[in-house]
């Protein structure tokens, strides 16, 4: 049995600031159907003295992969894809992509065709073989040449110079972080015939009434937008560039990204995790179906995939579709604590979500600290379970 404790959680926020890892935080929690905690602590604008509020924007970076991942799966809800379709039945540019096999005695890349094509699956599960690899390898060169992520490219165009670049790995084969989110921002768009931004506007947004949600934000709200601040060489927190920030958020650009660019509340994005515990559906707005839910928050990951990058260090547990997923209780005293089904996926920044089906708990904590810091994840899941829970078991 899991109690929130308000005394306990507060003090872990203002932990975070007197430690100099956070300029400003705050958390929402529901449990049981309904708000058990809201807290802040530290400042949304340090230099200017501007408290943490309730209804501060953050930029959540890579949460907006569940969103991107909930459009798919509505797209396939509707019968347009099957999971295990090749992509190139889609986008056609991935049918010649080639896998890096390193180089030969002159130093010219080795390339092969792939042993089985890039899955649909496979991009929601990060399996696909993207992936940037050392600085000094041939595919990390070519993807710096090609530049997908130019913020002057649409989505189609960023598609197809990605699929320029050679895999790292067979297909199915690792678990690797990548842009495939991305991908599948592009595949909404080709599926839907629909701007990626329309229609997860029209499709998630709008129906969750999730109004402070975008990629691009009218200049009216910078004035609530938290700043960003990222660890200096002295080991101090430093201010980011406004211009950075309005760059991504409040300025016109033409590519829209699957695995990053949102803007948030947390209410909004409670929203959006509160109709995740729900099977689908809040207020009685139906999003998915609940057996769709399910299926995004089971693990898809073979056991013969056993190279996973660094998934194990956020829990002990797979990948489903676009959410990281516990299948088993933590094993050591350092790790985040939390129950054996829950489903999460954090950002860039430090932000993170999470729900946890077995307790009832949906858990929103915004934070803008550069580079990532797991060490805030392991203290407001410590401060909302403690210390020693372990919860249920898992298979």
């Amino acid at each position: 049995m899991v109690r929130i404790d308000k005394a306990r959680i507060d003090r872990a926020l203002a932990q975070m600031i007197a430690s100099d890892r956070a300029a400003g935080t705050s958390a929402l929690i529901w449990k049981d159907g309904k708000e058990v905690y809201f807290g802040t602590a530290g400042y949304a604008d340090r230099e200017a003295k501007k408290p943490m509020r309730r209804d501060t924007l953050a930029q959540i970076w890579s949460m907006t992969k569940p969103v991107t991942g909930v459009a798919m799966m509505q797209l396939w809800e509707q019968g347009k894809f099957r999971l295990d379709d090749p992509l190139s039945d889609y986008l056609p540019e991935y049918g010649g992509v080639k896998v890096f096999g390193g180089t030969d005695a002159a130093g010219k890349p080795i390339l092969h065709a792939p042993h089985r094509p890039i899955t649909i699956r496979d991009i929601l599960r990060h399996t696909a073989g993207f992936g940037e690899g050392p600085a000094d390898t041939y595919p990390q060169q070519m993807l710096a040449a090609a530049d997908p992520l130019n913020l002057g490219n649409t989505l189609p165009e960023f598609s197809r110079k990605l699929a320029s670049v050679p895999l790292v790995y067979e297909p199915g084969t690792q678990w690797l972080y990548s842009w495939a989110v991305d991908v599948q921002a592009a595949l909404v768009e080709k599926l839907s015939g629909q701007k990626f931004e329309d229609y997860a506007r029209q499709h998630i947004f709008g129906p969750l009434r999730m109004n402070d949600t975008a990629w691009t934000q009218p200049e009216a709200r910078f004035a609530r937008l938290a700043i960003a601040y990222a660890r200096g060489p002295d080991g101090k927190m430093h201010r980011k560039s406004d211009e950075d920030i309005r760059r991504n958020n409040f300025a016109p650009r033409s590519l829209t990204r699957g695995g990053a660019g949102l803007v948030s509340s947390l209410d909004d994005y409670m929203r959006f995790a509160r109709m995740l515990l729900n099977q689908g559906s809040l207020d009685g707005v139906r999003v998915l179906k609940p057996s769709t839910a399910k299926l995004m928050s089971t693990d898809q990951l073979d056991p013969a995939i056993t190279q996973r990058s660094w998934l194990r260090d956020k829990a002990n547990g797979g990948f489903g579709l676009d959410f990281a997923v516990r299948t088993g209780q933590s094993e050591a005293a350092d790790e985040s604590r939390g129950a054996v089904g829950e489903f999460f996926w954090d950002g860039a920044w430090s932000t993170l979500f999470w729900v946890d089906p077995a307790n009832k708990i949906t858990t929103v904590f915004f934070v803008q600290t550069e580079p990532y810091d797991g060490t805030l994840h392991r203290d407001i899941r410590r401060a909302v379970y403690g210390d020693d829970y372990l919860g249920p078991k898992g298979d």
